[in-house]
């Protein structure tokens, strides 16, 4: 699953990216089906729609649309989800996550895993340093996203 999982990982990026870009912050993620098929994209816009509950997995499932279930979905997203994305994960059952990195900020993770979620955190190196160059120039605004 990890060539399967970087893969996934490039639209998260792509999200973060273009965060960035806009003047927001770089988190991105996306919402797949298990064989790899996109249901949904995201990326945190709580700067640009002045709205604190836009994070990027909250974008992601809302672009995903409805469906009846979501244990064989699988959320795919750049910095490790907060208590408030990874109680969306356990509210709709979402049944694997894929975490870019979880160093610069480790969320709730543990918990997801404790309550049977599959989860990979890959460590990646463009993930991480994305954020470590975030909350280097935009300490405040960093802060205020992880309500801290």
């Amino acid at each position: 699953m990890t060539d399967a999982a970087r893969e996934m990982l490039g639209i998260a990026l792509e999200q973060a990216r273009t965060g960035l870009a806009e003047g927001g912050i770089p988190i991105g993620a996306a919402l797949f089906t298990l064989d790899g098929r996109l249901l949904g994209a995201g990326r945190n816009r709580r700067v640009q729609d002045d709205d604190p509950a836009t994070h990027a997995e909250t974008a992601a499932f809302r672009a995903a649309g409805r469906r009846a279930g979501y244990a064989d979905t699988v959320m795919v997203t750049t910095l490790a989800p907060c208590w408030y994305c990874s109680g969306l994960i356990r509210q709709f059952g979402i049944g694997h996550v894929v975490i870019g990195e979880a160093t610069t900020f480790p969320g709730a993770h543990e918990w997801l895993a404790d309550a049977g979620v599959h989860l990979l955190v890959l460590d990646d190196g463009e993930c991480a340093e994305l954020m470590r160059g975030f909350v280097r120039d935009h300490p405040a605004l960093w802060r205020e996203d992880i309500g801290a």
